[in-house]
């Protein structure tokens, strides 16, 4: 993803997902900890230091769906949903800031003291752990080649030797596989830009995550219109990010990704938001 020029920073209600019921607004306020001073303390349960008090604020980058996309000026989605029992367990209620993406890689928002995480469907690599620290992974990723259902590629490999024209998200794990594959991809900052691109003809395949296809293809219209020819395992894993050394919150985080997959809430968030689940592999069943 690109960051914009001139780009403003969104603040944006975010909402918490219930199993089996519909999607409502985020209530939860004050803390919990004894002696935290009220709601507008910033210590929060567990000693959890915050930004503002009362609140987890957490920086994103829209839209990326099905992991966080604003809906009537709410931000919904599969890592909204995991940071709302964050917020929960530390007894506050999340605020959502759309920030550029490139301040994910450095750190940027967190070390200024702007945001407690990030949650960004973001892929943890070596490079980035050298300006954040990373939760445990809570998805396991694999990129996706799509195209349009008349083009005749078959895959990534047929779109190479037919020198097709390949699109992807700017400043992702996407964009560097292709590159890496030999292709001079055309950047896009957003995920649905990069489907748009597809749609108007600019790029004949793109590479993204699967599960982001996975949501694009629940429209019948654009299931209709396109299909994935090549699923590509390249082993990435997202990770929430919080600023270096803050092993609280870091802590805290942790324990909820780790509490949900025992307790099944995981399973169905995942089912909700993004499609079959595998236990084996915590990862979107190909098609």
């Amino acid at each position: 993803m690109n960051t914009i020029p001139g780009r403003r920073t969104r603040v944006l209600a975010a909402t918490t997902a219930t199993a089996g019921l519909a999607l409502v607004a985020v209530t939860v306020s004050g803390c919990t900890s004894s002696g935290d001073g009220g709601s507008g303390s910033k210590t929060a349960a567990g000693g959890v230091e915050l930004v503002k008090g009362g609140q987890l604020t957490t920086c994103t980058h829209l839209p990326y769906p099905p992991f966080q996309s604003e809906i009537d000026g709410k931000v919904q989605g599969f890592d909204v949903s995991l940071v709302d029992l964050v917020a929960k367990d530390l007894g506050v209620k999340q605020t959502v800031l759309d920030t550029p993406f490139e301040n994910f890689k450095t750190g940027a928002f967190l070390n200024s003291g702007q945001c407690d995480l990030a949650a960004a469907g973001m892929t943890i690599t070596e490079e980035r752990k050298k300006n954040v620290d990373f939760s445990d992974p809570y998805f396991d990723a694999t990129q996706a080649v799509l195209v349009d259902s008349k083009s005749g590629i078959t895959s990534l490999a047929d779109a190479k030797a037919k020198n097709a024209k390949i699109g992807a998200q700017a400043q992702t794990t996407g964009e560097e596989y292709v590159q890496k594959q030999g292709f001079d991809p055309v950047s896009f900052e957003s995920s649905d830009a990069v489907l748009n691109g597809l749609r108007a003809g600019q790029v004949k395949a793109v590479v993204i995550d699967y599960p982001v296809v996975q949501g694009w293809l629940k429209n019948k219209a654009n299931a209709d219109a396109f299909k994935v020819v090549d699923n590509l395992n390249t082993g990435e894993q997202y990770g929430f990010t919080v600023k270096k050394g803050n092993s609280k919150l870091l802590a805290a985080v942790n324990k909820v990704i780790t509490d949900a997959k025992a307790d099944g809430t995981y399973k169905k968030l995942y089912e909700k938001w993004i499609g079959p689940y595998d236990a084996s592999a915590a990862s979107p069943s190909a098609s």
